[in-house]
């Protein structure tokens, strides 16, 4: 694996694994167009390479997996052909989410460290999602005025109850224990176990196996250890309570009768909620209560709508500029409160940019 300063992303394939490293330590591993371009033909060879029968996905450094993708180049683009690099880049992302979400051979990601956003896209539909006590997930976009994506549509429904409600709209940060509860992790392993795992699967044989996925799955179970218990777990039942209201008006509204009687944690979400943009927590909640309906190409083509239209939202680019710009974390929302939120405003976000057949997403 030469060149490790000039190559963002390193391929290899030694005993029948295809390892893909993402190679940005600096950045935490945050992913960039031509990267996940790179992954998914990388991705596409390794199908039809009988030589590779099991693919592995890592992040370099100590840091973490990735800590998403590339969001301050659309604030940079913004004023010059913004719309032709959304295209593109949520094109190649999205339909590489995609093809790890259908692909025939068993992926392993090792979700050590920090795992956010797009990070969490790159890992989530890994057959072996393999979490650590370091691990530290989010699905963040709300911080930002955008909207869960690379598939978050799909896999936050999968979620206990309405926990995905809960993740998108907050932006909560979680761990190893807790993305084992969510079912979005496979496999809880003591860090301390990190090195010789990770050796353990790249030292056998792994060419031609016709077993492999289960021989890996019997591996990595051999290595793994009972969760810690989940602190999301202990409030499933309040979330379900709350985010069972269809609109962000009225989650706010049941959240603070329950604060009003003391609920100190109702207090702190209704709290965090209210620091969020409306109209990305309305169009989010919009999108979890359509995604749940739907199927997993059918949520990326949501998505892609969706992404077009924050192209145009006035708080996508103020949540860019005071998270990732100016760094203030001061942004000023508009609209400024969530009952200023129309419906029409938010239906707007789902009306396909495209027809059918023109959709970039359309023959995937």
């Amino acid at each position: 694996m030469e060149n490790t300063q000039q190559q963002d992303v390193l391929f290899n394939v030694e005993n029948g694994v295809g390892r893909i490293v993402l190679n940005r330590p600096k950045a935490l591993n945050a992913l960039s167009v031509t990267m996940v371009d790179e992954i998914g033909k990388q991705l596409s060879a390794w199908e039809n390479d009988a030589q590779v029968t099991v693919v592995t996905v890592e992040g370099a450094g100590e840091k973490g997996l990735c800590a998403g993708g590339d969001m301050r180049s659309f604030y940079d683009k913004k004023d010059d052909n913004v719309e032709e690099h959304a295209v593109n880049f949520f094109g190649i992302e999205y339909r590489m989410n995609l093809q790890m979400y259908r692909y025939p051979k068993p992926i392993v990601a090792y979700m050590n460290g920090i795992v956010m956003g797009g990070g969490v896209g790159i890992s989530i539909f890994a057959a072996e999602r393999i979490v650590t006590e370091r691990s530290k997930l989010s699905m963040p976009e709300m911080n930002i005025g955008f909207f869960p994506d690379v598939g978050g549509s799909y896999f936050m429904n999968q979620m206990p109850g309405h926990m995905g409600r809960y993740l998108a709209l907050t932006a909560h940060l979680f761990n190893g224990a807790d993305a084992i509860y969510l079912g979005a992790a496979d496999h809880y392993i003591e860090s301390t176990s990190w090195d010789a795992l990770k050796a353990d699967i790249v030292a056998r044989d792994w060419t031609q196996k016709a077993d492999a996925a289960e021989e890996l799955r019997m591996l990595l179970q051999k290595y793994a250890v009972t969760a810690p218990a989940s602190s999301l777990a202990a409030v499933q039942e309040k979330v379900d309570a709350h985010f069972a209201h269809e609109s962000v008006v009225d989650i706010l509204a049941s959240l603070d009768r329950a604060a009003q009687e003391g609920d100190e944690w109702a207090q702190q979400t209704a709290t965090t909620l209210r620091t969020k943009s409306p109209i990305s927590m309305a169009v989010a909640l919009e999108q979890l209560i359509r995604g749940k309906q739907m199927s997993a190409a059918d949520c990326f083509c949501m998505e892609m709508d969706m992404s077009m239209h924050f192209m145009h939202s006035h708080d996508f680019y103020e949540g860019v500029r005071s998270v990732l710009v100016d760094k203030d974390r001061n942004p000023k929302w508009n609209p400024a409160t969530v009952e200023e939120v129309g419906r029409e405003d938010v239906e707007a976000f789902f009306v396909s940019p495209w027809a059918k057949e023109d959709h970039p997403l359309a023959n995937e």
